[in-house]
């Protein structure tokens, strides 16, 4: 890959991250509505399972030791597990998709606080004042929205997403960046599926209407999601600061309850756009090179 091209490809992964991200929100308010949250996330990884396998086949990629190997089971627990986990079991109790990313938007702030420490990360002043300004975004994003739902649970789980993916995120960063991204997350996903598939018989009734919604959802999520977006992640984790890459989540949010607009007439009005603009702002402020 020449200069330009790793030019162009540094510029459009994060915007192609937030808009794929952002639609796993929709995509699971759909499935929800066909399947119990933990049988879908088995179903879905299996999925994921099988097209990481083919490949891993075809590129034949270096396997990490057995340590590597737990490493990566740690992360994919934390990535995929308990943050897929909590937003589909807050969306199957009736947070709405908007406010079901709002939790896990808070990320930045939490994963700066950390990585300042884990990771021996300096942040600056000016980011930390860019972080302030996107938690004021998504609050302006998410006001009033109606707390509807069996909020408790709901809420809960919310609170677990953002602290797994928070610590899946930091935890790849340092444990696993050195493992080809093939070999690495078919070992997340194995493990993720074993995960899932003991939550589903554990909790549910594994009920599950294969309807062409629910089927165009999964297809959509385990590719575009599961492949797409989390190697875009793992991506920018490897050539960009920690800080940096959480940042983006700001704009999951915004985007999300735009999407959710269009889709279900979820509210959008005058302080939720000017929320998305404060976010905007608070990505370039703390990605910029001052």
């Amino acid at each position: 890959m020449n200069h330009n091209q790793e030019a162009l490809t540094a510029r459009a992964a994060p915007i192609l991250f937030v808009v794929l991200w952002s639609t796993g929100f929709i995509g699971t308010k759909y499935v929800i509505n066909n399947a119990d949250p933990l049988t879908y996330l088995a179903i879905r990884m299996a999925v994921v399972v099988g097209l990481m396998a083919i490949i891993a086949a075809i590129a034949r990629p270096k396997w990490p030791d057995r340590i590597g190997i737990a490493h990566s089971a740690v992360a994919g627990i934390l990535v995929h597990g308990f943050y897929l986990g909590g937003t589909a079991i807050a969306i199957a109790h009736s947070i709405p998709a908007g406010l079901s990313a709002l939790i896990p938007g808070l990320q930045p702030i939490l994963t700066s606080t950390i990585a300042n420490r884990w990771l021996g990360e300096k942040v600056t002043p000016v980011q930390w004042a860019g972080l302030v300004l996107g938690l004021g975004g998504v609050m302006l994003i998410l006001h009033g929205r109606p707390m509807t739902g069996e909020a408790g649970l709901g809420w809960l789980a919310s609170v677990v997403s953002l602290i797994s993916i928070t610590l899946g995120t930091l935890y790849q960063r340092r444990y696993c960046n050195h493992i080809d991204w093939r070999a690495g997350n078919l070992v997340q996903y194995v493990s993720v599926t074993i995960f899932f598939t003991i939550g589903a018989f554990l909790f549910e009734d594994r009920v599950v209407h294969w309807t062409r919604e629910f089927v165009l959802a999964l297809g959509w999520l385990a590719v575009a999601l599961s492949i797409g977006s989390i190697g875009l992640l793992y991506w920018l984790i490897r050539h960009a600061a920690a800080t940096s890459v959480a940042s983006l989540f700001y704009l999951v949010p915004a985007v999300t309850a735009l999407m959710a607009y269009l889709l279900f007439g979820e509210r959008l009005d005058a302080l939720a756009i000017a929320g998305m603009v404060m976010c905007a702002a608070a990505v370039f402020v703390v990605n910029r090179r001052f």
